[in-house]
């Protein structure tokens, strides 16, 4: 079950999120372009190297004194957050669940955008996309998904094409499109499905177990597949786990490729790994991964 508190931490951890994110543009104007799709916040007076095109001349003729504008940035991005519900993503233990952790990875996103005053959506990708959000778009409505995603279990096989490229025709706006899923589909569909999206920015969550990255079990063992619930009792060790890691490595390889050749960002995550470390790096290269690839906008 997702505990619902992890947002108050998010909270504070967004603190340093905004500390790097300042770094990372540091000498950079924070409004380059005054007026176009900002609204008028309040005043404070002007310090010394304050962009002198925001003084309010008005105020000053009154006063005498020199104060500059405030802005606040309207809703001008759209998150859309795509949440893999097949049926393999309902593996791993406890904190290490796949549908969990993305599931928090994605929550993560839709509520530091209504921070920021964005827009999102959400959504469960099965054989077709299932939008689940009642686009509010704030604190609120990220509880409510918290209650709506705790009474969800992954199920089904999954269409990764059908359900990115129907989702795609949905898409009107400038959006951030995040998808998580373990991709465990085949490589070419995975890519069809991205290409629908391509001309948005896209960022690609592959969330994979400890076990699957790195399997423990050795002797006989038993499989399960959860998507058609057949089971295979075999030995598991030596040639047999060399095998099941080369052709792991060579699916993710072959994702990734596909992945470069769209421009689309891939990050394999780890759910073992400390939950708020992986959603810093996902969250600043959501941010700043635009601009390595040129900024560009969806239509």
């Amino acid at each position: 079950m997702i505990d619902p508190g992890f947002l108050d931490e998010l909270d504070r951890f967004d603190t340093s999120l905004k500390r790097v994110s300042n770094a990372r543009r540091q000498g950079e104007q924070e409004s380059p372009d005054v007026g176009e799709g900002l609204t008028f916040s309040d005043h404070r007076r002007y310090a010394a190297g304050d962009d002198p095109r925001l003084i309010d001349w008005k105020v000053y003729a009154r006063t005498e004194e020199l104060f500059i504008k405030r802005f606040e940035a309207e809703r001008n991005l759209t998150v859309h957050v795509l949440l893999d519900a097949s049926a393999s993503m309902d593996f791993g233990e406890g904190d290490a669940n796949k549908f969990e952790y993305g599931a928090k990875l994605g929550l993560g996103f839709c509520h530091l955008t209504a921070e920021e005053n964005n827009d999102f959506r959400f959504s469960l990708l099965g054989d077709l996309p299932d939008r689940i959000d009642t686009d509010a778009s704030s604190r609120g409505e990220v509880l409510r998904l918290v209650e709506r995603l705790n009474e969800t279990t992954p199920g089904g096989d999954g269409d990764i094409t059908a359900a990115l490229s129907t989702y795609a025709e949905t898409i009107h706006s400038r959006s951030l499109v995040i998808i998580v899923s373990d991709l465990l589909f085949d490589p070419d569909d995975v890519a069809s499905g991205l290409a629908a999206l391509a001309r948005n920015d896209v960022l690609v969550a592959q969330v994979l177990t400890p076990d699957e990255l790195d399997p423990e079990a050795t002797g006989d063992a038993i499989f399960e597949d959860p998507e058609s619930e057949a089971t295979r009792r075999t030995y598991f060790g030596g040639s047999a786990a060399r095998q099941y890691t080369d052709r792991l490595q060579r699916h993710l390889a072959a994702v990734d490729e596909r992945c470069q050749a769209l421009g689309i960002e891939r990050e394999l995550v780890d759910t073992g790994a400390e939950f708020f470390d992986t959603f810093a790096d996902l969250w600043l290269g959501a941010r700043f991964g635009g601009e390595r690839r040129g900024g560009r906008g969806g239509g």
